[in-house]
């Protein structure tokens, strides 16, 4: 193919490149992206800030973290459980409180209807002395009840209208309809979880990390715009994304696994410390990736944006 392959298009073929233009240029269609090594994260880098560790700690799962940047996530993270409970038990208060005001109206509504009956069944008292004509009772009552029903509908009309006018519900807004209910706030957990991994996270769940610079005369601001800043504690191998590191938890010491496989774990002891080592004193790092491959990672990125049916 020519240099000007791509852009032709004289051809009777629809090809992929000019599919694939087409798809980025009408905004339909997910779009997907393969990052490069700028788009990685390095190994020594914060999960959080992603900037190079002055005082790293690692997790249990292997996330490297800058001290004073996992602290304030697990303080501001603290805060922000104690105002959703503090929302949570308002919430609780005021649902009681309802429950008890629908409790003491349904009494009072079961009192006036019990008077009532009650009422209805006393009658007034007859006098004897005076005589009263069947036909003159029976339309006095039916006149003094269709006055009394046509006052009740008139009232009840006019308070009805007012009400309806008063109370018109915004129907065009969600949270005004007739049917919406206010949202209800579930219980918080109390338990604070790792911003990568998900899982609990306690400040004592922290291990200290020591890096060894590949240059200890260096200050880490020099240290900082090399390449290469740190080797395998043991072997002294460079360290870098495609290279598997592990934290030795005793001593917080960064070392190879190829090292941890063929030197550490046939004796189970911390080179630099020399105390014992369990299968869960060896934590493996989480690293990012060198742009070719990925350790863990998806290297694509992807956009989801609206699809043209037919």
């Amino acid at each position: 193919m020519t240099r000007h392959g791509k852009n032709c298009t004289a051809g009777a073929v629809y090809t992929y490149h000019e599919k694939k233009k087409d798809t980025a240029a009408s905004g339909y269609g997910t779009q997907s992206v393969r990052l490069g090594k700028d788009a990685v994260k390095d190994f020594d880098c914060c999960c959080l800030s992603l900037q190079p560790c002055r005082d790293p700690v690692v997790t249990e799962d292997g996330y490297l973290y800058e001290r004073e940047a996992i602290l304030e996530y697990i303080l501001h993270q603290k805060t922000d459980i104690a105002k959703k409970m503090k929302a949570y038990e308002k919430q609780k208060r005021a649902l009681r409180s309802e429950d008890r005001l629908e409790s003491s109206s349904e009494e009072r509504e079961k009192v006036e209807k019990f008077k009532k009956k009650e009422g209805s069944i006393v009658s007034k008292p007859i006098n004897p002395f005076i005589t009263v004509s069947p036909s003159s009772s029976v339309t006095s009552a039916t006149s003094s009840s269709s006055a009394s029903a046509a006052g009740e509908s008139s009232s009840s009309g006019f308070f009805s209208s007012s009400s309806s006018s008063s109370s018109l519900p915004s129907f065009w807004i969600p949270s005004l309809t007739p049917e919406a209910k206010p949202t209800l706030l579930k219980k918080p957990s109390k338990t604070v979880l790792c911003p990568m991994s998900g899982r609990p996270l306690k400040m004592s769940d922290l291990i200290t990390v020591r890096f060894t610079p590949m240059d200890p005369s260096l200050d880490r601001v020099a240290l900082l715009t090399r390449q290469d800043r740190y080797v395998c504690a043991v072997t002294t191998d460079t360290l870098g994304n495609s290279v598997p590191c592990a934290v030795l938890r005793p001593s917080g010491a960064v070392v190879t696994v190829e090292c941890v496989e063929k030197l550490i774990r046939k004796d189970m002891t911390d080179p630099v410390s020399g105390d014992k080592l369990k299968d869960k004193d060896i934590i493996v790092l989480q690293r990012g990736g060198t742009g070719f491959a990925g350790s863990g990672l998806n290297l694509c990125a992807k956009e989801a944006r609206p699809v043209m049916q037919a």
